[in-house]
């Protein structure tokens, strides 16, 4: 099946994995990349504008359209988080078609289906895709998070905010000065 299928959300959330037999694993397996001990002065977020399914696969080649873009352009000088968490089971009744193929199958007796990935529900302004970097970085971290929604199935906007402070914080990021 397509992955339009999957990504209006329809009934309840399968997510039993206890009863469910066979499933395949998530694409996506790094949810944080970068350097994750700096101080970074900008937060971009990739929040979603429509209550929607994304499929694990559209996850993982998001992160890497992102990722790709930060580390040619920054290196290692900033910090990205993946929010969403694929967790919904997605089944598909599998029908034959062909000559003879009312032969082979059952139609729809015993039509559970079988797995054949996971799926993260979203919500609107959920975030999806949080990038961290230094404030000359910012047109950066607005270029990868656009490259990244591209490969999202709704449309999603950018929200820049700075990140604050605390006096502990500059503190311990500027030692003090000692007098003899």
């Amino acid at each position: 099946m397509h992955a339009r299928n999957y990504r209006h959300v329809k009934n309840r959330a399968y997510t039993r994995k206890d009863y469910a037999r066979g499933f395949p694993p998530p694409k996506i397996v790094k949810f944080t990349m970068g350097d994750t001990k700096a101080q970074f002065e900008i937060e971009a977020q990739l929040l979603a504008t429509a209550r929607v399914q994304i499929r694990h696969s559209a996850l993982e080649a998001a992160r890497v359209a992102t990722n790709r873009i930060l580390m040619d352009k920054l290196i290692n000088d900033y910090y990205m988080t993946v929010h969403t968490y694929p967790h919904i089971i997605l089944r598909e009744n599998k029908m034959i078609f062909g000559a003879h193929a009312d032969r082979l199958q059952q139609g729809m007796r015993r039509s559970f289906g079988t797995a054949v990935g996971t799926a993260a529900k979203v919500e609107v302004g959920q975030p999806i895709i949080t990038v961290r970097a230094k404030a000359a970085a910012l047109e950066t971290a607005k270029e990868s998070l656009r490259r990244g929604s591209a490969k999202l199935p709704m449309p999603c906007k950018i929200v820049i905010t700075k990140i604050q402070q605390t006096p502990s914080q500059t503190e311990q990021a500027q030692p003090e000065s000692e007098s003899i």
